[in-house]
């Protein structure tokens, strides 16, 4: 008879074992190895965020799966790095049977949150109030095969970035890309215009928190063939114009936070780098970049097909259940019901920029 036990430790506790059958897993029965469901990530985050926590499902004393999450009051949970983890879930070994509600009560939770939940997690779709598009890059065929389905589907977008590419470098100097880049002056540049660009477009700056400041310090130091940072940097006569930090793995590279320098804005850089990163990262071994759920012209001009991601959450009988169904449904479904018609999805971006504008013009 098997027995079931499970045990919730902080990420840092995980044991070498721990980290090998975790790792093995994701290889295995991971459709996509993202880099945000490996063990790394998940301690990266442990580093900055009290309440992070693992769940491991011991069969017999062996490990046979692992939830990680983060704990708040009133046991009231979340997926490990929420607001800016762009897949979720558990991680478990095929044929591993686990109760929903007897994970929460073992993990102390009353509630607990996804809004990336990947898709295959049988545990927890069950739960999902909504589901998204994530748009991809599939490189499995190379760059070049990409880039003849890119001029068969998005002709016009090639041209002419690679026409604002030759101004670029015409009137801004030598265009050189780094792929890799270690210099953290050039992360904390990215940052500063990440953080500018949050503003400018009303939106929250992520940047503005400290934990997630952090976090992406210490990932941009991570080198594990699981979850390795990542910065790429597009320069112009030596100085960087466009970037990109994200997370990869050895066959997957998860698009995080880009940006660029706004007085290149005419030669359209970002476009620019993330071509040159396409290029690179087909020919580093890596076949998928996921780009990350979110409307962008420039995603659906870069994709070859779309992943589908979920969110919700799993309620159990408690005070933090019923605080979290106060503070999240009813805007919940307000987002819903404005996302579903166009008029007013239209509307609310433009009062966003609107208030960026006006958020801008004090700075």
């Amino acid at each position: 008879m098997t027995v079931q036990r499970i045990d919730v430790i902080r990420p840092a506790e995980l044991s070498p074992a721990d980290l090998e059958v975790w790792g093995e897993l994701r290889a295995t029965t991971a459709p996509e190895a993202n880099p945000f469901m490996s063990p790394e990530f998940c301690q990266a985050v442990g580093q900055v965020r009290q309440g992070a926590r693992i769940a491991v499902v011991r069969q017999d004393g062996e490990p046979a799966g692992f939830f990680p999450f983060e704990r708040g009051l009133c046991g009231r949970g979340r997926a490990i790095g929420l607001g800016v983890s762009d897949c979720q879930g558990a991680v478990l070994r095929p044929g591993t049977v686990v109760d929903t509600r007897e994970l929460l009560r073992a993990s102390s939770l009353s509630v607990w949150e996804f809004n990336h939940l990947e898709s295959g997690q049988d545990l927890f779709l069950p739960f999902a109030t909504g589901q998204f598009a994530s748009p991809v890059i599939d490189l499995a065929g190379g760059y070049t095969g990409y880039e003849a389905l890119l001029r068969a589907g998005s002709r016009t977008f090639l041209k002419a970035t690679r026409a604002q590419e030759r101004r670029l470098a015409r009137q801004a100097g030598p265009l050189r890309f780094v792929f890799d880049e270690r210099d953290p002056a050039v992360l904390r540049t990215l940052m500063a215009w990440k953080s500018a660009q949050y503003r400018r477009t009303g939106r929250r700056d992520r940047f503005a928190q400290d934990w997630i400041n952090n976090l992406v310090r210490t990932l941009a130091t991570t080198r594990a063939p699981s979850c390795s940072g990542l910065l790429s940097v597009l320069y112009a006569d030596g100085r960087p114009v466009a970037a990109h930090f994200g997370l990869r793995s050895r066959t997957v590279l998860s698009c995080w936070f880009p940006a660029y320098d706004r007085d290149f804005a005419t030669f359209s850089p970002g476009r620019v780098l993330y071509l040159r990163m396409i290029e690179a990262a087909a020919a580093a071994g890596i076949d998928m970049l996921d780009l990350g759920r979110g409307d962008a012209a420039y995603k659906d001009s870069l994709k070859t097909r779309e992943l589908i991601v979920h969110e919700g959450a799993v309620l159990r009988a408690g005070a933090g259940a019923a605080l979290h169904w106060l503070s999240h449904e009813p805007p919940r479904a307000v987002r819903g019901f404005v996302r579903e018609r166009p008029q007013l999805k239209a509307a609310a971006l433009r009062t966003l920029a609107m208030v960026g504008s006006i958020r801008d013009r004090r700075t």
